[in-house]
């Protein structure tokens, strides 16, 4: 027969792993080569793809400007360029955070969304991690 305290420490257990099931983080998925996770949709994997950005060498956060606060957008398209101006990387966000396992250089972030595209520069250092921010103004037409 169970005693109570680890009948406690037991159940207390069982909870800890269903609660860190449901935070997963999503696939693995690979761009000419490239690692990358694309996700945070839902408060749950938010956290998940946060806690392992310190990870990953670069960490893309991807936001639109409505009616003057950030909102959260899903579906940028993301190419990176080399030093050579060469395509290395090419992949659709699905959802506001990309992590993405760059080596040590310097790159050209081009990102599109709803046709308008920026583009940011990012050196990446060995061992450090970076976070690029990319915001878009909604568009209105008249």
């Amino acid at each position: 027969m169970m005693k109570p305290l680890f009948k406690f420490i037991f159940i207390a257990q069982l909870l800890m792993l269903s609660t860190l099931s449901a935070a997963q983080i999503p696939e693995t998925q690979y761009s000419q080569g490239i690692s990358y996770i694309t996700g945070g949709v839902g408060e749950s994997e938010t956290q998940a793809i946060l806690a392992e950005a310190k990870q990953w060498p670069l960490l893309l956060e991807m936001s639109q400007i409505e009616n003057g606060r950030g909102i959260w957008i899903s579906g940028a398209m993301i190419n990176i360029l080399n030093d050579q101006n060469q395509t290395i990387f090419n992949a659709q966000a699905d959802g506001p955070y990309m992590l993405v396992n760059l080596d040590a250089g310097t790159y050209s972030i081009q990102a599109s969304f709803n046709s308008i595209e920026q583009i940011k520069s990012v050196t990446i250092k060995a061992g450090t991690n970076q976070k690029i921010s990319l915001f878009w103004k909604q568009q209105y037409l008249n």
